[in-house]
């Protein structure tokens, strides 16, 4: 008699909770039990009840062991979360959903990979960078779209119960008269269509295996009526995510936003307008508002955050007639005070 094999423990995700109150933890803390345990207690002691962890950053690495063959052939793993799944049943235990964080097109590590998937120079056709030094995938380069499916799918397997799009865009800040593509042509269709074949893509091969998917977009798209440049258009976004979260922090908006001299000392303002015309513009193109989720303020810069800051944010919010919200902060330090027990 052969031996009982025993089988795998099976995944159990947890439904998107409603209202969903998130911060968000990079990779690093993530992989780190005494840094992440501080989290997670927060989240224990407030009104908090999800977390987005990276799974792959602007650095192109993902984070943690994998099974894809493909997505180990490319040897883009750099394993900075050792015990993922464990983590993901302790944080599920907790009744804590767990949002998995993708950089798309802002990848360093495939782009060494695929240096013909790039955005290149026009001066030298050397691979373009930003002004961090940071170089990104072409938009149109679907190569790259199918790597990022595979990430999503292989996260979701491990326990991941949503799938968050960040850096789903054209790049913006460097140098933009040096700049040349080869997926992309403006005689033939706009950014913002190249975004949308994207858009459908994701939905296409993510929506029938079960999998939520959100996408981050730049905070000005509530209130743009062009696609700043980048191909970002909420509208043209909405139909094909579950959720949107526009990054609406208060110091990111320019001197003059609806009349504020410096819009990051006004944050419930800032907040508060943006989402009430982000609503109104998915309600008249026949969306539902109830998507919307915008990432705010928990970081110092345009003014010093303090709790009151924070949460005249998550009141403008819900004065806009929504009801989630994340948290960011790229030290991941928060704010309790601004947070309900």
């Amino acid at each position: 008699m052969e031996p009982e094999v025993p089988e795998a423990p099976k995944i159990v995700h947890l439904p998107t909770p409603e209202p969903l109150k998130a911060i968000y933890m990079t990779s690093w803390v993530a992989g780190t039990p005494y840094l992440r345990n501080r989290l997670i207690k927060l989240i224990d002691d407030t009104e908090l009840n999800a977390i987005v962890i990276d799974i792959k950053d602007y650095s192109g690495r993902i984070v943690f062991p994998v099974k894809d063959p493909e997505l180990i052939k490319t040897g883009a793993v750099e394993v900075r979360i050792s015990d993922i799944e464990s983590l993901i049943t302790e944080l599920h235990a907790k009744g804590i959903y767990v949002i998995g964080r993708v950089s798309a097109f802002q990848d360093a590590y495939f782009v060494k990979l695929h240096p013909e998937l790039a955005v290149h120079r026009q001066s030298d056709n050397g691979v373009w960078k930003d002004r961090k030094g940071i170089s990104w995938l072409e938009v149109g380069a679907t190569p790259a779209w199918d790597h990022l499916v595979r990430i999503a799918k292989e996260s979701y397997a491990l326990g991941f119960d949503e799938i968050n799009f960040d850096y789903i865009r054209f790049p913006s800040d460097g140098d933009m008269k040096d700049i040349s593509y080869q997926y992309f042509d403006k005689k033939v269709e706009t950014r913002a269509e190249v975004l949308k074949r994207f858009y459908s893509y994701l939905w296409l091969e993510l929506k029938p295996l079960g999998i939520p998917i959100s996408a981050d977009l730049f905070g000005l798209t509530t209130s743009s009526l062009d696609d700043l440049g980048i191909g970002q258009v909420l509208v043209e976004a909405a139909p094909y995510f579950d959720y949107i979260a526009p990054m609406v922090y208060p110091s990111h908006f320019a001197s003059g936003y609806i009349g504020l001299a410096k819009p990051a000392t006004k944050p419930y303002e800032v907040v508060k307008d943006s989402m009430t015309k982000a609503s109104a513009r998915l309600l008249a193109a026949s969306s539902t508002p109830a998507k919307l989720r915008p990432w705010l303020q928990d970081f110092d810069l345009g003014a010093t955050y303090t709790a009151e800051m924070v949460r005249a944010q998550i009141q403008a919010t819900y004065d806009s007639g929504l009801t989630s919200w994340m948290l960011w902060d790229p030290s991941n330090r928060y704010t309790p005070a601004a947070l309900l027990p």
